[in-house]
This record gives C-alpha cells, structure tokens and sequence, in this order.
C-alpha cells in the first residue's frame, strides 16, 4: 500500500471528508503514520513492510490511536493491543521455525 492511500485509509478512519483537508493535517497525520511505524518495529516487529496490507493496516489503525490519544489520553485499545501482538508473535515463530 502506497503512503497517499495509506494517507487516505487513515483521514477516512479519523472522519476528515473531502479532498482537501489542508496540508498542514496532510503533513502531521504523515508524520503519525512514519511515528507509528517506528513504534511498532520498536515494538518487536523487525520486518514490518507498510507496503503489504496486513501491515499497513496495523500502521493505520497504530497512527489513528495516536492522533485520538492526544484529546483523550485513553491507553491502547484491546483491539490494537491484540492486532500488534499477533504480528510480533507472528514474526517470531517464523524465525524461530527457520
């Protein structure tokens, strides 16, 4: 998945409409979503690919939860928490399987 459709993914997810929201959004929810992709590899996942769309999926939904924690302050989401688990554990049985 390309960044702009993942740009897209996550202003659709946050409810931003229309085409133009302004680029200063465009750049900070960029920013989110570059943020929340380092964070999940600090996580454990090495080998995240934003690119394949399981990944990028988990970037989306890690960039959404950032940009809502600012208002509310909430800790992670049951839902996230579980999504990027299985990712990290995913990775590591297959390296542990080779």
């Amino acid at each position: 998945m390309e960044e702009q459709d993942r740009l897209a993914a996550l202003k659709t997810d946050l409810g931003f409409t229309g085409s133009g929201s302004g680029n200063r959004i465009d750049d900070r929810l960029t920013q989110l979503l570059q943020v929340a992709e380092k964070a999940i590899k600090a996580e454990g996942a090495a080998t995240l690919d934003p690119s394949q769309l399981e990944d990028a999926q988990l970037v989306i939904m890690y960039a959404a939860w950032l940009w809502r924690r600012r208002d509310t302050g909430a800790g992670m989401p049951r839902m996230l928490r579980w999504s990027l688990n299985n990712r990290i554990f995913s990775e590591k049985m297959k390296q542990g399987a080779t």
